[in-house]
């Protein structure tokens, strides 16, 4: 596939609406149209496994919606997205104030070519950075508060699973993955512990380690060690390193007197 090519996947749960976009995208050039998805579930599947340069994303679709897809694949990690809207003053107002691109529904030929034109650049210039800032300004804006994952996908026995993110026992790094700890079970998360720290709640998740990441929850106590490490154990008898440079926080965090 040549690289000014833009791989593109179509989200909607609206039948006519995925038809209107697929219709117009085949008269694109260079255009190549990886998929459908009727579901926000199925997006977030379709996005980490195709890896799409752009998502023409539904906003208000049933379960999962489009903001939804995002949180759970993380600001960073989301490709190039075009948002598909209803008519919603509030939300109108919210992508011109971050700068972010959309389509109202309806929408002709020509406010799609204009939309796709944009899109085209800001795939080829690698604007991703700082469409990351922005979508992540524009979850805060529309949900009025700061948003953490409550549930994360991850892929077991070629099925995929959710799994509740405060029920898991600790994270650890493992390379470009991260592999869960949760009731006996380790389970492999295809993200970076960096990228996966961002998603979670500081309130109730602490970095303890360069390679680990612990549900407050299951702290149990905190066991001096060498060279002014620390252990900290969990409730169902687990050890993990505790390095110095992340003892105040966590004290902190726990609410213990440094």
């Amino acid at each position: 596939m040549p690289d000014n090519t833009l791989s593109v996947l179509i989200v909607g749960d609206e039948p006519l609406a995925r038809e209107r976009l697929r219709t117009l995208l085949a008269d694109e050039a260079e255009v190549t149209v990886l998929g459908e998805c009727s579901s926000g579930r199925a997006a977030v599947r379709a996005i980490t496994e195709r890896k799409p340069s752009l998502v023409f994303l539904d906003v208000q679709m049933p379960g999962l919606d489009g903001f939804g897809v995002i949180e759970q694949i993380g600001v960073h990690r989301v490709p190039a997205i075009v948002f598909v809207t209803a008519y919603d003053q509030y939300a109108l107002k919210a992508f011109d104030v971050h700068a972010l691109d959309y389509l109202l529904k309806p929408f002709d030929r020509e406010r799609f070519q204009a939309t796709l034109a944009r899109a085209r650049e800001a795939v080829r210039l690698r604007e991703g950075g700082g469409a990351d800032q922005r979508v992540a300004a524009l979850l805060e804006t529309l949900t009025g508060k700061r948003k953490f994952a409550e549930r994360l996908l991850v892929k077991t026995g070629g099925k995929e699973r959710l799994i509740p993110v405060d029920e898991v026992d600790w994270f650890e790094a493992a390379g470009n993955y991260v592999r869960i700890h949760i009731k006996g079970e380790r389970l492999l998360l295809r993200e970076t512990m960096a990228n996966l720290e961002t998603r979670l709640d500081p309130d109730g998740f602490a970095r303890i380690h360069r390679s680990t990441i612990v549900n407050l929850k299951r702290v149990k106590e905190l066991e001096p060690w060498f060279h002014g490490d620390y252990v900290v154990r969990l409730h169902d008898g687990q050890k993990l390193t505790l390095s110095r440079s992340h003892r105040p926080k966590l004290l902190s965090m726990l609410t213990l007197a440094p």
